[in-house]
């Protein structure tokens, strides 16, 4: 199976080189550079990796259609999401691969077995009240929805190809759409290090990602009373 290793990145320079050259001995990688202002882009090029700029900050969303629609013309059945940070360990991409059927995603969850102990309380209270309003949505048994690191199939890169949202509600409405689309989703456990992490999420996105998942739960219950 032919697949590529899609990094969001913006501003990444202190993690960058080293995600890419590890990333490598796996497959192609290409870096979607959010229109970071440092050398993110060149750094990945030195390391080895495919870079795709923006010229400015448009999401993590928005990069990551960007990288789907790349691997879809370079013909890739498969693409794997990693964040530029470092804090999934690129070993697991093989593991990844191997596990994925023909329609579907699977996803590393940092849940599935024990909570990162670096993660700090209020991402844990977050992902835990996004992860159960999207376990009650879409019907899936998952533990871990806002995880950053995932594989899934060509098929379903057409599907997630049409998510409206640029930013970090991409990740949830994955999962929504998949539900829709009957895909299947998995995940595998995998360990992760938020030593030195540093967050771009504001107050203003923290309040745009609430609206969106009530939002979300408003039509789901909608559609379950017309049902």
């Amino acid at each position: 199976m032919k697949y590529i290793i899609i990094i969001p990145a913006y501003n990444e320079e202190a993690t960058i080189g080293k995600v890419v050259s590890n990333s490598l001995k796996y497959s192609d990688v290409l870096v979607v550079d959010d229109g970071s202002s440092d050398r993110t882009s060149q750094l990945t090029r030195e390391a080895g990796g495919i870079v795709i700029k923006h010229e400015k900050n448009l999401g993590k969303g928005a990069a990551l259609k960007t990288g789907i629609k790349y691997a879809l013309k370079e013909g890739y059945h498969a693409m794997v999401m990693l964040d530029g940070d470092g804090q999934h360990d690129p070993r697991f991409i093989p593991q990844l691969a191997d596990s994925l059927d023909d329609a579907g995603m699977i996803i590393c969850s940092r849940f599935l077995e024990s909570p990162p102990e670096e993660m700090a309380l209020q991402r844990k209270f977050s992902n835990n009240l996004t992860t159960s309003l999207l376990k009650f949505t879409t019907g899936y048994d998952i533990t871990d929805s806002q995880s950053g690191f995932r594989i899934f199939s060509r098929e379903a890169a057409l599907v997630f190809l049409g998510i409206p949202y640029d930013d970090y509600e991409f990740e949830s409405e994955m999962l929504y759409q998949a539900s829709l689309n009957n895909l299947s989703v998995k995940e595998i456990p995998i360990p992760s290090s938020y030593k030195g992490e540093k967050s771009y999420i504001t107050r203003v996105k923290i309040l745009k990602y609430t609206y969106y998942i009530f939002k979300l739960l408003l039509m789901d219950l909608k559609g379950r009373i017309k049902n």
